[in-house]
């Protein structure tokens, strides 16, 4: 990682001050910088008293003339007191953080900030950088209650936008809001954004597919020996109107038949799936006939998997194999489908090859349960690993 730190020529550190509210420094510091040929910046994030923060300015420096500026204002009506400020028309303009960004005004060198502690530092840090922007000393005045009526993560912004005032910390400010706020809960109810509205898992999966098709199409090359022993199907959907489920009087608790759904739904070998039921009888007894076949269902996913099906419908005693969408697809090449092909002519009678909407199926009659299906998918696979129960 790259850090720009160097500043342009002839720039200087913006001396940073946390105050509480004072009329006299305020006038001090707007005297000062108007003294010396310069412009000031008071930023009031609220329009309902603005007008009274700048009578007050103009109350305690008659000689000035106060601008005021904030979002509500029209387009043309908020360009022309820009420009007029700009070209220095104004010497004081009290604004809302629409100076937030974009304004780069050499001959403003003072800004002070009102209730600073309302702020985030990356705010603070903006709005600090809008000053400072010549060759001449500029000043930044934080104005909040007492630091002792402030919560601990206000005084920690307050502190570290004071403490790394010198050019080129923006990457420091960074790190310590990074510290300040943490990184953000990846997994809790805080979460927001495109992870919270899908679920992790789901997450994690879009993330593997984008993965893959880099690696198999972008970077093949790279990825060549990887991609030999590749899987050319990498989950296999199965829909079926049989009963494969954990029936509510096995498992009560509504939270404990999920997890055990999910749990079996990432399981990877039959190993595992033994030790997923003998947890289940050691914690809630035998296991009913549904939960079995739910079992069973996991490894007609795998078999099906294998073959090159993408999804299985198993459904009024008929079970349906859709081979990989993709046309392209270097499986239609492969062994695995040249013994496929093999099985349909040695087995006319047992399985048929149909396309319909340009999608190719293998259909299989009269197939009472999930063990039939696997008996039936097992002569295709490249080896079979699955013991039937």
């Amino acid at each position: 990682m790259s850090n720009i730190t160097t500043p342009p020529p002839n720039r200087q550190p913006i001396e940073t001050k946390i105050m509480t509210f004072s009329e006299e420094v305020i006038r001090d510091a707007v005297i000062y910088e108007t003294t010396r040929g310069g412009q000031v910046f008071i930023v009031n994030n609220r329009i309902e008293n603005i007008k009274e923060v700048a009578g007050m300015v103009q109350r305690l420096c008659p000689d000035v003339k106060v601008l005021i500026a904030h979002g509500q204002m029209k387009g043309d009506e908020l360009e022309q007191k820009m420009m007029a400020f700009v070209e220095g028309e104004y010497d004081v303009m009290v604004a809302t953080t629409i100076i937030e960004s974009g304004l780069d005004i050499p001959n403003a060198n003072t800004i002070i900030i009102n209730n600073a502690n309302h702020f985030g530092l990356s705010d603070l840090h903006q709005m600090r950088g809008r000053v400072g922007r010549s060759n001449k000393k500029a000043f930044c005045y934080l104005i909040t209650p007492p630091m002792h009526n402030l919560t601990p993560e206000a005084r920690k912004r307050l502190t570290a936008i004071e403490q790394f005032s010198d050019l080129g910390s923006g990457f420091q400010i960074a790190m310590r809001d990074l510290d300040i706020r943490g990184a953000g809960n990846l997994l809790g109810a805080e979460q927001s954004g495109f992870i919270s509205e899908i679920g992790f898992d789901m997450y994690q999966k879009i993330l593997q597919e984008a993965i893959d098709e880099l690696k198999e199409k972008e970077f093949k090359t790279l990825y060549a020996e990887e991609l030999k022993d590749k899987d050319f199907v990498r989950d296999c959907q199965l829909e079926t109107d049989l009963e494969i489920m954990i029936p509510d009087k096995y498992i009560t608790n509504i939270g404990e038949r999920l997890a055990i759904y999910r749990d079996l739904d990432n399981a990877e070998s039959e190993e595992k799936l033994d030790e997923l039921k003998e947890q289940l009888i050691d914690r809630f007894g035998e296991i009913p006939k549904s939960t079995q076949e739910l079992f069973n269902a996991i490894k007609l996913r795998w078999v099906a998997k294998n073959v090159g099906l993408e999804k299985s419908v198993l459904k009024q005693k008929k079970l349906i194999g859709y081979f990989i969408a993709n046309q392209e697809s270097p499986y239609y090449q492969s062994s695995k489908f040249t013994k496929v092909l093999k099985y349909i002519q040695e087995n006319p009678y047992t399985c048929k090859m149909k396309e319909r909407n340009d999608k190719l199926t293998l259909v299989f009659e009269n197939v009472n349960n999930v063990t039939e299906a696997i008996e039936l998918l097992n002569p295709i696979v490249d080896k079979q690993v699955f013991e039937i129960v």
